[in-house]
């Protein structure tokens, strides 16, 4: 079977040398450093992980490039007295993933739009990059099309990101479903 298109960018951007990586994004991450922290941009950088996350080239579909700052989860250090292990400051991790972060973001900035998913882009020494898929819940053209019918839906819940409903926790909770409600109907 011939392979498509999006698997041959895929291959690209997986087995692509590190050093060569790096020589040919320099120049990107330079103008995305110079620009604002969060940007529409007219075409996704990896299309083929934006159409397998749901992207569509038409009308009511977005694309919006966010920058985090990278950088440990910093804690100020207590003034008082005891052993560093007491200290409250090494070992802290953050609640939300950077992704989350960045869909939380994108959201804050376009409050009309849906997020649709999320993926990362690049990395450099002070930035992080994710791309984030928006949806406008009320273009027609979204509206008759399927794919986007749960999230644009009557019956689908607004505001998605601010509850991180994502298809990791849909997918547990599907396996929950499907093993927790068989063991309730025959009460074991």
């Amino acid at each position: 079977m011939a392979r498509s298109a999006y698997s041959y960018m895929a291959m690209w951007y997986r087995k692509l040398g590190r050093e060569v990586h790096e020589r040919l994004m320099r120049k990107v991450l330079i103008e995305w450093r110079r620009a604002p922290s969060i940007v529409r941009v007219e075409r996704p950088f990896r299309l083929e992980r934006a159409r397998k996350l749901g992207y569509k080239a038409k009308q009511g579909v977005v694309v919006v490039r966010v920058r985090l700052i990278r950088g440990p989860f910093n804690r100020r250090r207590p003034d008082s007295g005891r052993r560093p292990k007491r200290m409250g400051v090494y070992g802290i991790a953050a609640w939300k993933s950077w992704r989350q972060v960045a869909e939380e973001r994108a959201a804050r900035k376009f409050p009309n739009l849906e997020v649709l998913n999320s993926y990362w882009v690049a990395d450099d020494g002070m930035y992080r990059y994710f791309e984030v898929i928006l949806v406008d819940c009320n273009a027609p053209t979204v509206r008759s099309d399927p794919l986007y019918s749960g999230i644009c839906g009557r019956e689908a819940p607004r505001r998605r990101v601010a509850r991180r409903l994502r298809e990791r926790q849909k997918k547990t909770i599907e396996y929950l479903k499907k093993t927790l409600l068989p063991k309730l109907k025959t009460g074991q």
